[in-house]
């Protein structure tokens, strides 16, 4: 059967059908225009219009024209009903909503022969200001006379110039709404738990409201509590803040009035039922404090908040002792894990910085008693279509499409010193990897204002300060860290199953409740239905699972340093956006160390560069192993841990990755250090990061490195087949150890042999070709890649032990891998594989060195002469299946289309869709940087 991409609440508009046959032609639809858009989205009812054509940037500019960025798909993420109507009769566009797509789109095919004045062709001009023969327009928020937002006519990009600071964060939040309010105010709800009555009953709106209020589930009082923390704990920057973040929502709140009043709000109120379209009655609610805490809370969570899975590898060591016996099956469990392989690549490349390694006599494990662990029911009372057989599944699979694509999509980098460039200056290429949507989830602007001067990328909602992005001469940019900040705690229960032992007083559990219902739309037209999601809470982090542990009843907890902790991280993002403060890398590590989330950050300006690692570590006690579940018990707790305002001693910053000036940078969520063990598993011998890593070295090596020639190695690398190039030589020499003799399997050597001569890359033949070069190649490797690491590991490993590890770390991730952590169409490949435990075994049976080798040969039972014939065998298997098998399709493409089944497909969160781009594993935002001066 062909697989089907989960349908969001929007999905009924995506076709004609979805319009129940009124619309019949263009004149209809100019006329629905023509009643339903009477002013401009891009002009308030209330603003003042300047007719003056001049914008001057408010602050000095050290880029010398050699800052650029992008982001797709385009700067306005709004759009009103009329608009949405079009677009999903026709295909039109609102002005700005996909202008982006096209130059992102083409550097796939554009890069090979990029130059130093080309690179504006793929990205756009990052220079502050707007050149006045540029000025689309000019607007006075809400009649304010001291602040500006002037668009300019390329992108449509916000330029917000303030007098004060008040107006400044004002303008800030005038601008958001004015591009992303229906986004905003869609995720203000998924974290509050409460989407599926503002958006519809759909499943993947069910599932993305039950997987974040899950691991985030605050109440009212919650969310307030949390800001004035953050500023209390602050002194005058927690202040400023605090007064920043009123400013913001009052913008946004005055863009809201404005859009009903004139009648040019997001369309999807509409179709959503919260605005009548004829009368216009009903009620856009205002923002408050709470909803920004809200909305950070959804993206610490997808992007910021390392570890967790502690139960998930307890089971696989269980099963890797059950299979092997206690202590062989440890020294399994350990290698498959590569908690600190000596062959991963590291984008710290000096010294030892060690963070939860494994303890040589582990204190408070707690592994569950086998058959035990059953994880916490989140839905309950479930009444109409949540009743239905089916709910259940479709909500949890329609999540994880919706939002894996995010998560699992990460970030990269690549910064090299002045050192090794043409112009001795350092070069940037960097961004965050945030995942495909539309709208997208990050906005551009630029900020000038009393202490804020910085243009870049924000998440929607939370533009107060821009998040990645440059200043006045310098530029920063994060990936995703992923080092542990939540730990498993086994809570002893007492007197039922909802009191638990907390510090020797049987405690009872808190009970956090939200009852949603929801009834049918034009956007969604899921029938009507309710169910209650409930999480009960302790000390120790909300329950996730029950077990028992040498026969007592358990529940297995989860604790992350982040939590209650959603808004401290604002500190340093103020910190990063403030000239007068931010003069140099030291001073950038210091604003980071703010940021309580788990990133690595990277600077450059026209001297220096710098990385740090951010994130609470909490400080775990001796002997812990955070790897698995521990008792809930003082002598097990974090160092100096307050369960009332769950904080706790954090590891200094000289104990996190850390460096000055070094030779060069590269990221793309792979280990930081030598000894700094992250949460996920994978980081071994073969890794997306050593695409980077080998493509910056060799240009370090060869000197002279040009902002073309670091985008080049960029956009090599998001185009080349991880398996391909590092794995399938070694696979190669092996099948090569004997003649080859079947026809079938030699003709599929010699595809894969040529293929990877010319680089092992997943390339169109010619630019819009919609065809793959070396195309049976790359549709052989697809298929053969699941039945290789099969039949290489499951007859040794065990059919349980195998299972229990692609739990703990998935076969494969290619581009079309919808059976992938990523899904399909998600951009984001080649993270999360079996790459390196293939790589490593491979080698060992072809004698060849390995440092940190598996705990025993797999293929072929380790004789090379069984290997081969596991190998010949699963090849001519791969070999034989056609396109339509190894690509059966979706709704968005037919069976067979290899190049569809990889293309990038921006996953709708609103009324407008747009068509699908050729596969590219790259950031979303992404910058390239020269400074040519200092301040």
């Amino acid at each position: 059967m062909p697989r089907r991409t989960p349908r969001n609440a929007l999905d009924t508009l995506r076709t004609p059908r979805g319009f129940h046959g009124f619309l019949k032609g263009a004149s209809v639809c100019a006329l629905i225009a023509g009643l339903l858009s009477p002013l401009s989205p891009a002009i308030a009812a209330d603003a003042v219009i300047d007719t003056g054509t001049t914008a001057k940037a408010a602050a000095n500019d050290h880029c010398g024209g050699q800052c650029s960025d992008i982001l797709p798909p385009g700067q306005n993420g709004n759009a009103t009903l009329a608009q949405i109507l079009l677009n999903q009769a026709f295909g039109t566009q609102p002005a700005h909503a996909e202008d982006q797509l096209g130059p992102y789109a083409k550097l796939a095919t554009g890069y090979p022969g990029l130059t130093d004045d080309e690179v504006d062709t793929f990205f756009n001009d990052a220079s502050f200001g707007v050149p006045a023969d540029q000025v689309a327009s000019t607007v006075r928020p809400a009649g304010r006379d001291d602040v500006t937002i002037v668009r300019d006519k390329k992108t449509g990009v916000p330029h917000i110039t303030g007098t004060t600071r008040y107006g400044t964060e004002f303008g800030a939040g005038y601008a958001a709404a004015q591009d992303r309010l229906w986004l905003m105010d869609l995720f203000r709800h998924v974290g509050r738990g409460q989407l599926t009555p503002f958006a519809g009953g759909a499943p993947a709106n069910q599932g993305l409201e039950q997987q974040f209020w899950r691991s985030a589930p605050y109440t009212e009082a919650e969310l307030e509590a949390q800001i004035e923390s953050a500023a209390a704990k602050a002194g005058e920057r927690g202040k400023l803040a605090l007064a920043d973040v009123d400013a913001y929502v009052a913008g946004v709140n005055a863009y809201i009035d404005a859009s009903d009043k004139g009648r040019y709000f997001p369309g999807e109120y509409v179709l959503t039922g919260h605005k009548d379209a004829i009368t216009n009655a009903g009620t856009i609610e205002h923002f408050k404090r709470t909803d920004l805490i809200a909305l950070a809370s959804v993206i610490g969570s997808l992007f910021g908040a390392g570890g967790g899975g502690e139960v998930n590898n307890a089971l696989s060591l269980l099963a890797a002792q059950e299979k092997y016996g206690v202590a062989e099956g440890t020294r399994v469990w350990e290698s498959f894990r590569q908690r600190n392989d000596p062959e991963a690549v590291l984008t710290q490349q000096d010294g030892s910085f060690p963070y939860l390694g494994k303890p040589d006599d582990p204190q408070g494990r707690a592994l569950p008693d086998a058959g035990s662990v059953v994880a916490e029911p989140l839905v309950h009372d479930r009444t109409g279509s949540a009743a239905a057989p089916s709910a259940t599944g479709a909500s949890a699979t329609a999540a994880d499409a919706a939002v894996t694509s995010a998560r699992r999509g990460m970030s990269n980098a690549l910064v090299v010193s002045g050192e090794h460039t043409a112009s001795g200056h350092p070069i940037a290429v960097f961004g965050p990897q945030t995942g495909y949507f539309a709208p997208q989830l990050l906005m551009l602007q630029e900020i000038q204002g009393p202490g804020i001067s910085a243009r870049g990328a924000s998440f929607a909602g939370l533009s107060m300060y821009v998040e990645l992005g440059r200043g006045q001469d310098y530029a920063w940019s994060a990936t995703t860290s992923g080092q542990d900040i939540i730990d498993t705690y086994a809570v002893e229960l007492c007197q039922d199953d909802y009191h638990y032992l907390h510090r020797g007083t049987c405690t009872p559990m808190e009970k956090v409740e939200r009852k949603n219902a929801w009834k049918p739309t034009v956007a969604d037209g899921t029938k009507a239905g309710s169910y209650t999601m409930r999480v009960w809470r302790t000390k120790y982090g909300p329950v996730e699972y029950r077990a028992t542990v040498d026969g007592k009843k358990v529940a297995y907890t989860s604790l992350r340093s982040s939590f209650m902790h959603e808004a401290d991280s604002i500190i340093g993002f103020q910190m990063l956006n403030d000239p007068e403060y931010l003069n140099g890398p030291e001073r950038f590590q210091s604003a980071v160390q703010h940021i309580n989330y788990t990133f690595n950050w990277f600077y450059a300006d026209s001297r220096r560069t710098a990385y740090y690692n951010s994130g609470d570590n909490p400080v775990r006690a001796s002997g812990v192993d955070a790897d698995f579940p521990v008792r809930a018990r003082p002598a097990y707790e974090w160092r100096d841990w307050d369960p009332a305002a769950n904080t706790a001693r954090y590891t200094p910053a000289a104990a996190h990755p850390r460096s000055l000036d070094q030779d060069y940078y590269v990221s793309w969520n792979n280990k930081q250090a030598r000894d700094y063990t992250t949460a996920p598993w994978g980081n071994g011998s073969v890794h997306r990061g050593n695409l980077l890593d080998d493509r910056v070295k060799k240009l370090v090596a060869d000197g002279g490195v040009t902002r073309a020639a670091l985008v080049k190695a960029m956009a090599e690398a998001g185009l080349a087949d991880l398996r391909a190039e590092d794995v399938l030589p070694d696979l190669l020499k092996v099948i090569d150890s004997a003649p080859v003799t079947d026809p079938a399997v030699r003709t599929a050597v010699d595809r894969l042999r040529a293929w990877r001569a010319a680089g092992g890359l997943r390339t169109e033949t010619s630019a819009g070709s919609k065809k793959y070069a070396h195309a049976d190649a790359i549709r052989t490797l697809d298929a053969w890649w699941p039945l290789l690491v099969r039949a290489e590991f499951e007859p040794g490993l065990g059919s349980d032990l195998y299972t229990a590890f692609t739990r703990n770390l998935p076969v494969d991730e290619s581009p079309s891998a919808a059976h992938g952590p990523t899904g399909a169409h998600a951009g984001s490949a080649f993270q999360y594989g079996w790459w390196s435990y293939v790589d490593k075994d491979i080698r060992a049976v072809l004698g060849e060195p390995v440092k940190g080798p598996l705990a025993r040969a797999y293929c072929g039972g380790g004789d090379l002469a069984g290997c081969r014939d596991t190998l010949v065998a699963t090849l001519k298997e791969a070999a034989g299946r056609t396109a339509a098998q190894v690509y059966p399709g979706d709704d968005n493409c037919a069976a067979g289309d290899q190049w569809c089944a990889d293309s990038v497909i921006h996953r709708t969160l609103g009324g407008i869709r747009h068509g699908g781009i050729g596969w590219q594993n790259r950031p979303t935002y992404q910058q390239v940087v020269e400074f040519t001066s200092h301040r």
